[in-house]
């Protein structure tokens, strides 16, 4: 029989012995955190009284989980990659993906979450600048290919290489599918921030629309992605920075005063 007391089932089930009652009634009066107390390292709701146990998750399964799941989508991209494989080579079922993710999808956006939000971040400050406190060099400088701040930019990729080529290369069929081609739209509206700033200032003559701009971003980050994609060296990169800080000269594309 169920009954109610302090908002909170009341035991009463003669299949259990009488101390089994009061002492988890007692235990649900002390330890009640959203209908839930945690004993051990089992976590007990009201449906325990009822026969069910819910255990902790092993977190233990996750990194092996995403890891295999991260050498899966790379070998044979996220179309291709087979989920019960994921789980074979993560040594563990089917079911322990289900109970964390969705559906492979879900798996994939795990596996690149923290790339994502390295990206997110980089996006954000460039396309959060505050230019009130900027002086008209200051601003002309952000034009000027650094080969210092390029090379920056690539040591951040480059720690970040497996999952980004994830993110270019092997996200079809995923809502990331066409990340490259959004991640140059995001920093296009970036980028115009900073040619309307040099613009209205009369630091840029040059009459540049968005969708050239576009363009132009599109072929710059192309630039910047596909080292990556074709597995350079570092080496290969340092010295293909290097190359990108001649061959990109934005000061002449604003004709910058």
């Amino acid at each position: 029989m169920r009954g109610e007391d302090n908002g909170h089932p009341s035991i009463h089930n003669d299949d259990r012995p009488f101390f089994f009652v009061l002492y988890f009634q007692k235990l649900l009066d002390i330890f009640k955190y959203n209908d839930k107390i945690i004993i051990g390292n089992l976590i007990i709701g009201n449906d325990f009284f009822y026969g069910e146990i819910m255990s902790v998750r092993d977190t233990s399964i996750d990194p092996r989980l995403l890891q295999s799941a991260r050498d899966e989508f790379m070998k044979h991209g996220f179309i291709k990659a087979d989920l019960k494989t994921i789980c074979d080579n993560a040594g563990i079922t089917t079911g322990a993906v289900y109970k964390r993710y969705k559906g492979k999808e879900e798996l994939f956006c795990a596996v690149v979450k923290d790339t994502i939000d390295i990206l997110d971040g980089f996006v954000s400050v460039r396309a959060g600048e505050d230019f009130s406190a900027m002086t008209d060099e200051e601003v002309k400088a952000t034009w000027i290919m650094n080969e210092k701040f390029m090379l920056d930019l690539f040591k951040m990729l480059w720690s970040i290489r497996g999952d980004f080529v994830l993110l270019l290369e092997k996200s079809a069929g995923t809502a990331y599918e066409n990340y490259g081609h959004d991640f140059a739209l995001r920093m296009t509206d970036a980028y115009m921030q900073y040619y309307l700033e040099a613009k209205n200032r009369g630091l840029a003559e040059a009459d540049i629309s968005k969708n050239e701009m576009h363009v132009l971003c599109t072929s710059f980050w192309t630039a910047i992605y596909e080292p990556f994609v074709h597995k350079m060296s570092w080496n290969k990169i340092e010295e293909h920075c290097r190359m990108m800080c001649r061959f990109f000269d934005w000061t002449k594309v604003l004709a910058m005063k």
